[in-house]
């Protein structure tokens, strides 16, 4: 058996899905598509590859003798379920649901181990921004680019994560896959605020997953859009035909259902240890406070109510300013005598704005 089959053999029995070669050459056409996201806009507040195109979409800045990319795919569906919507609950998008990266590593580690053996130079890369890993799913012939700008393979739609390994062993690269969206567009009209603008562009500025797991305040216009989510979106993959079939196959999870309550109340480190492979700005927990309050308000529950008056006196201007709009949902004109007493106390212009435009919408 040549070094090939025994890497993909080692990556199959340690749980990768599907395994494909690709070449280590620029990807330039998904870094001209980023610098035109970046330029006009439409990449809002994601960082992560965008803050270096150049270096993401090069695998050799970073690793000048790579000479192959071994990339790996695995799907979190069936196992992470589906998440039932439960009054004062918050969902998390299935991806979240745990932390799908460190089977995906186990994976990947299997390849780089047989590759080390041989005494090939070998490096893992899982959710690394010096990589494009949807560029490199595609190019490697694991995936296609899809309309919702997801990568999508046959049996597991969209749901998976991507990673790979840098080599200095040669392979010959794999074809891309010949497998397109065709006529679907099914997920340009299933997301909330319309963020897939066009067929394979999405605008981050709208776009929900992005919002959550962004610093600063969620954006008025889009708050009844978050509905019950306290992170992540799902909409466009389960409206994608290849991975609707996946989600009918999937039990419902309460892991995936989030008391609210309990994210406003719990402990830092409490919230830390339970969603420590989020997303969070900085690292905070303020972010799913954040979430979880818009979340609530969306609920309109008058049992909630308690909790977020309590967050709109917060030290936290940030939680204040949530806080004060989930109030005039829950609570309507009834609470608008609180609101004119908060507004007339109120010293933080972020906070202030909230309330004006509270006392200006009543």
């Amino acid at each position: 058996m040549d070094l090939r089959a025994r890497a993909v053999q080692a990556g199959v029995a340690a749980g990768l899905d599907r395994i494909g070669v690709a070449a280590v050459d620029p990807f330039d056409d998904v870094r001209r598509e980023m610098e035109e996201r970046l330029a006009d806009g439409r990449s809002g507040k994601l960082r992560f590859t965008f803050k270096d195109p150049a270096a993401a979409t090069d695998v050799r800045r970073s690793f000048p003798w790579a000479r192959s990319l071994v990339v790996g795919i695995r799907s979190y569906l069936p196992g992470a379920g589906t998440p039932p919507r439960r009054p004062g609950h918050g969902r998390i998008a299935r991806f979240a649901v745990d932390d799908p990266y460190p089977p995906l590593r186990h994976g990947l580690e299997a390849i780089a181990s047989v590759l080390r053996e041989t005494g090939a130079r070998a490096e893992v890369l899982v959710d690394d921004d010096r990589l494009v890993d949807r560029g490199a799913a595609v190019r490697a012939g694991v995936a296609w680019w899809g309309k919702s700008t997801m990568a999508i393979t046959p049996g597991l739609g969209p749901w998976f994560v991507i990673g790979s390994v840098v080599t200095d062993a040669h392979f010959e690269a794999d074809k891309p896959m010949k497998r397109s969206c065709g006529t679907c567009d099914a997920c340009l009209p299933a997301c909330p605020t319309g963020a897939l603008v066009a067929p394979g562009v999405l605008d981050a500025r709208r776009c929900l997953a992005a919002i959550a797991q962004s610093p600063g305040v969620v954006p008025r216009e889009f708050r009844e859009a978050m509905g019950d989510r306290l992170y992540g979106c799902d909409e466009c993959l389960d409206a994608c035909p290849p991975g609707s079939r996946l989600v009918i196959r999937s039990r419902a999870s309460e892991r995936g259902s989030v008391d609210l309550r309990w994210v406003l109340e719990a402990a830092d480190e409490t919230l830390l240890a339970r969603f420590g492979h989020f997303y969070l700005p900085r690292r905070s927990p303020r972010f799913l406070r954040r979430n979880a309050l818009v979340a609530m308000g969306n609920d309109g529950d008058p049992s909630l109510l308690d909790i977020v008056a309590f967050h709109a006196g917060h030290p936290d201007w940030l939680l204040r300013a949530h806080a004060v709009w989930a109030m005039a949902r829950i609570g309507g004109e009834a609470v608008r005598p609180v609101l004119e007493g908060l507004l007339s106390r109120e010293q933080h212009p972020g906070v202030r704005a909230e309330l004006e435009a509270e006392m200006s919408a009543a």
